[in-house]
């Protein structure tokens, strides 16, 4: 089988940032799906399974209602290796379009209180399954050591 265009990026030389993983053609719209990179792959641990859920709760929920973008999100959602998130966007974006709303939303999710939204069984298959704490920690570490100071190595994938 041909590798899927993921499968072909170079994850030994990846650093932690926001890149466009792919744009596709859907009718007349283009859509932009971004690797949301938090964590350096096979070279630092994953995310926990229990913060990035409690991120994915937060940042679907705050990029869904957000006063500019709420229409044009798609998705927001983790990886499966557990470095990180996808975010599919309609319209043709780039990195450094996308990176102030990246920016807004791990702020949101550093400074978060309360209840997480839909963390109950009757909203989520695995309510049980989230850690506030921790999601907010990543998330603090990720505005401060990397979106803050994003430069193009964190924009655009290693060659």
């Amino acid at each position: 089988m041909k590798k899927i265009p993921s499968f072909t990026v170079d994850h030994i030389n990846l650093l932690r940032g926001i890149y466009v993983s792919r744009q596709d053609n859907v009718g007349a719209e283009t859509v932009t799906t971004f690797d949301i990179r938090m964590k350096e792959p096979n070279r630092e641990p994953a995310l926990s399974p229990s913060a990035i859920h409690t991120m994915e709760h937060l940042a679907a929920t705050f990029l869904r209602n957000h006063p500019i973008w709420s229409d044009k999100i798609i998705y927001w959602g983790p990886m499966g290796c557990l470095t990180g998130n996808y975010l599919v966007v309609k319209g043709d974006i780039s990195s450094k379009e996308i990176l102030p709303l990246m920016k807004e939303t791990f702020s949101f999710i550093a400074e978060f209180e309360g209840e997480i939204p839909g963390a109950s069984a009757k909203d989520c298959g695995n309510y049980l399954m989230m850690n506030l704490p921790m999601a907010k920690w990543e998330a603090r570490k990720y505005l401060k050591e990397v979106l803050e100071v994003a430069t193009e190595e964190n924009l655009n994938y290693p060659e």
